[in-house]
């Protein structure tokens, strides 16, 4: 893969990336959240109190790192986002792959709980618009990363 685009919506301009520990569990672990999709970002910046800042960054990879990419929702990305939200930590630099937005998530917190069967749990987010993240967990994959700019909503 060569040099790709990705979007960080915030409500600030950040130039310089970093990784923030802002006191619950995302999907992937603590890290520095992208998306290949702008309008995904744009969802995100607009959820900021705020300004909504979309930024842009070109990411150039790095085989040297360890990698972790979902291509799809399957069995392990289900385990591995319910072991992240419940704060265990992995020692991946990049995780990549679909998000579990607030219904998908839901749908999680019913499986985790007994009120929904795996199977069911399938059938529910099947039907889900695509999505996209990419969590750079680590300073060094925080490196393969260059500001390209920022545009206000």
């Amino acid at each position: 893969m060569g040099k790709n685009i990705l979007y960080h919506g915030s409500n600030v301009e950040v130039p310089f990336p970093r990784i923030l520990q802002n006191g619950f569990y995302k999907d992937f672990g603590y890290g520095f959240y992208c998306t290949l999709f702008e309008k995904q970002a744009k969802r995100w910046a607009m959820t900021r109190k705020g300004e909504s800042v979309v930024n842009s960054y070109e990411y150039v990879p790095n085989d040297n790192l360890n990698i972790l990419k979902f291509e799809e929702m399957c069995e392990e990305w289900l385990n591995f986002i319910v072991n992240c939200r419940n704060g265990i930590e992995h020692n991946y630099d990049i995780v990549e792959g679909p998000m579990a937005d607030d219904q998908i998530w839901n749908y999680i917190e019913g499986f985790v709980e007994g009120n929904i069967s795996r199977e069911a749990f399938w059938e529910l987010v099947k039907f889900n618009y695509p999505t996209h993240q990419i969590c750079f967990n680590t300073e060094k994959a925080l490196k393969t990363l260059t500001f390209k700019g920022s545009e206000m909503l």
